[in-house]
C-alpha cells in the first residue's frame, strides 16, 4: 500500500532556521518541503493554492504577524493545519496562537526527532503542546465571562491584541479610521479602560478574545 507523504511548507524569516527545517523534513521517508516562505504575506498569497497538509510558522515575524497570518490562511483552507514555531516558551503569544486556530507549537531548537514527531501527530488530529499551555487553553474556556462588546467591536479589539494600529484596523474592515477611533473609546468605556495596553490586558484576562 502506497502512504502519502505529509506535505509540509515553512514560514520562517531567519534563512539557516528554515533551510535546516526544511532539511529535515523534507530529508526524511513520509515527508516532503517543498514550499517554503520568508515572510507571511507571501505565505498567504501562495500557500491556498498549494497542496500544504502542514504549515511551520514562524509567531514573530516581520510585517504580518505568523498569528494573523496562520488565521488569514485558514479563513481560505480550514483544512491546513498550523504548527507555531517560537524562540522562547512565550506562553502568551502561544497561547493566542493556539486559541486562534494553531494546532500546536515547537521550539526552534527542537530536535530533528520532535520537529517530525509533532508534525506526524496534528497530520493525524493531535495538538502537540506543553501541559502548561494545555491547562491555560483549558483555563481560559472555564474563565470566559459575558462579552460587552458588539460584533464589530470585538472584531476590533482582536485586532487591537494582534498589534495592529487605527489605520490599519481601518484598511482591514474596510471603514475609515474615524469610525475605528469610535469604537476604540467604546471599547474602552465598556471595558472601563484607558488605554490600548489596559484593554489588551483585560481582553486576554477575560476571554474576550480568541
Amino acid at each position: 500500500m502506497i502512504t502519502k507523504n505529509i506535505s509540509v511548507s515553512i514560514v520562517e524569516d531567519n534563512d539557516e532556521i528554515r533551510q535546516t527545517i526544511a532539511l529535515i523534513v523534507g530529508g526524511t521517508p513520509g515527508f516532503e518541503c517543498n514550499f517554503t516562505f520568508s515572510n507571511a504575506e507571501t505565505a498567504l498569497e501562495e500557500v491556498p493554492d498549494l497542496p500544504v497538509d502542514v504549515v511551520l510558522m514562524d509567531i514573530d515575524l516581520p510585517g504580518m504577524s505568523g498569528i494573523r497570518g496562520m488565521k488569514k490562511i485558514k479563513e481560505k483552507c480550514p483544512e491546513i493545519d498550523f504548527i507555531m514555531l517560537t524562540i522562547h516558551k512565550d506562553e502568551d503569544s502561544i497561547f493566542q496562537s493556539l486559541c486562534a486556530g494553531a494546532s500546536g507549537y515547537l521550539v526552534k531548537e527542537s530536535a530533528p526527532v520532535d520537529i517530525l514527531r509533532s508534525i506526524h501527530e496534528v497530520f493525524n488530529g493531535g495538538a502537540p503542546m506543553s501541559s502548561s499551555i494545555a491547562r491555560k487553553v483549558t483555563d481560559s474556556f472555564h474563565k470566559k465571562v459575558e462579552n460587552p462588546l458588539s460584533e464589530r467591536e470585538s472584531e476590533i479589539l482582536q485586532l487591537l491584541c494582534e498589534g495592529l494600529n487605527s489605520k490599519a484596523i481601518a484598511e482591514d474592515k474596510f471603514i475609515s479610521p474615524e469610525t475605528v477611533k469610535s469604537h476604540i473609546k467604546a471599547i474602552y468605556r465598556k471595558l472601563e479602560v484607558n488605554n490600548r495596553a489596559e484593554a489588551v490586558s483585560k481582553a486576554h484576562k477575560q476571554g474576550l478574545t480568541y
